[in-house]
């Protein structure tokens, strides 16, 4: 999957195309993310440890990944994601990076 936690991304299409936010959580097995403030829905919660009062609570819903693109911290603007294979050093000279296809620029690792 080309998003990880914590990425900034646009979303590019459906109800809330052009917003912006930081990835929350990401679900590789159905290729879904949640993200920061997009696609809210509210939630009749009953009283718990966490929510003492109960009522209804706003939280974020996940949306496809494929609706998402990473934003490169560079240059502040929506790109493609790629990897590649580096060469470094030491006992494991080779290791694998995520680079922005339109600015060939590194990406962080996100781990």
């Amino acid at each position: 999957m080309h998003i990880k936690k914590n990425d900034q991304v646009v979303v590019i299409s459906g109800a809330y195309k052009n917003k912006r936010g930081t990835v929350l959580k990401v679900f590789p097995k159905t290729n879904r993310v949640i993200v920061e403030g997009v696609a809210l829905i509210k939630r009749h919660m009953r009283p718990s440890q966490q929510y003492p009062n109960g009522g209804i609570i706003e939280k974020e819903s996940s949306i496809h990944a494929s609706n998402v693109m990473v934003i490169a911290p560079n240059s502040n603007a929506p790109t493609r994601i790629s990897k590649k294979v580096m060469e470094g050093e030491g006992k494991l000279s080779l290791r694998r990076v995520r680079y922005s296809k339109k600015y060939d620029e590194i990406l962080p690792s996100g781990d």
